[in-house]
């Protein structure tokens, strides 16, 4: 009976996710969840800060970096790809870069919440390389950025799980494809002398087999932007007399 118990996801679980990445993925998954897991509660916060899980009492944190904190045990959950973006409307207006140098003359919308905000690094064919941008608008908060890029605001630097549905709709389109930002991955995170009870195990598990190493957002290719749209006049279809 006591191993049954053990193999019954239950009781409370208090994880903590970020904002950014939590609201449109996370949070419409938990009911997929709940439902194979009836004995299970969740007590979720979303932030967008570094947690201290023995301070502050969680059970996992999810967390999005290049690197984990070195006293906690990471699991990888999926890939985080960025990719640089602008809306269509932005790009008949302003022209569509073919050069990384001409981000420089771009309106940026800049994430003010990272460090050397302003400076863009990129991977390239010749090796790494970097461009220092500007722009009208700061925001601390992916989504707004989101939101002011689909707008037609400027030229936006943002993880695909953020944009991924709209570059696959065409609402926007890959800025300079042939240059790949730095990646970072999604992680689950737990203490290593804290015992993961089965109700943290079937959480980040769940979270796993629903991004796993390709996740829906990196599923289809994206939209490319294109330096000037080429049109094709139709030629002109012959009526028979038989017809008219």
């Amino acid at each position: 009976m006591a191993a049954g118990m053990q193999a019954t996801p239950r009781g409370v679980l208090k994880v903590d996710v970020p904002v950014s990445f939590g609201v449109p993925h996370i949070v419409p998954a938990l009911e997929a969840l709940l439902g194979s897991c009836p004995e299970l509660q969740i007590d979720m916060t979303l932030h967008d800060r570094e947690m201290n899980l023995a301070a502050e009492g969680y059970d996992v944190t999810v967390q999005i970096t290049r690197e984990p904190q070195p006293s906690l045990v990471a699991r990888k959950l999926a890939p985080i790809r960025q990719v640089l973006c602008a809306s269509p409307a932005y790009l008949r207006r302003c022209g569509t870069p073919v050069a990384l140098r001409e981000l420089a003359h771009h309106n940026a919308i800049v994430f003010s919440r990272i460090g050397r905000e302003r400076t863009w690094r990129f991977r390239g064919a010749d090796g790494d390389a970097t461009i220092d941008v500007s722009g009208t608008l700061r925001l601390d908060n992916e989504n707004a950025i989101r939101q002011a890029a689909l707008a037609g605001v400027g030229v936006a630097l943002l993880p695909t799980c953020i944009v991924g549905a709209d570059l696959q709709q065409g609402t926007l389109h890959v800025v300079l494809p042939i240059y790949k930002p730095p990646e970072s991955a999604l992680f689950a995170n737990y203490l290593p002398n804290r015992y993961v009870a089965m109700k943290g195990r079937a959480f980040v598990d769940f979270l796993l087999a629903r991004f796993g190493p390709t996740p829906p957002w990196d599923a289809r290719e994206p939209t490319p932007a294109r330096a000037a749209p080429v049109f094709v006049a139709e030629p002109a279809r012959a009526v028979s007399s038989a017809g008219r």
